[in-house]
């Protein structure tokens, strides 16, 4: 049997959940600047490169916690991906053009 360390699972899931929000917080946040920017890949870089370094930080921090911990913050991670994309697809865009 295959016994799973469920504390393990909560840490990783929280984590994954916590980094997901951040990173697409920070996503949303940053193209918005960009687009009022008159150079948007000044906002842009430094914008994707925080946001990837502090994922690798936090999934760093959970790996540290074993396998577990990790694979339920990637699954995590990855819903919350989901449904930011299925939300932003649902909003329809400013001045009525849609991008669908």
């Amino acid at each position: 049997m295959l016994a799973i360390d469920w504390t393990a699972f909560a840490l990783g899931t929280l984590a994954g959940s916590a980094a997901g929000a951040f990173y697409f917080a920070g996503l949303a946040w940053g193209v918005r600047l960009a687009l009022g920017h008159a150079r948007p890949m000044a906002v842009l870089l430094p914008s994707a490169a925080l946001r990837i370094a502090l994922l690798l930080i936090a999934g760093w921090w959970t790996a540290q916690l074993g396998a577990v911990a990790l694979a339920a913050c990637a699954l995590a991670f990855l819903g919350l991906r989901v449904v930011f994309v299925a939300a932003a697809r649902r909003t329809p865009a400013k001045g009525g053009a849609s991008w669908s």
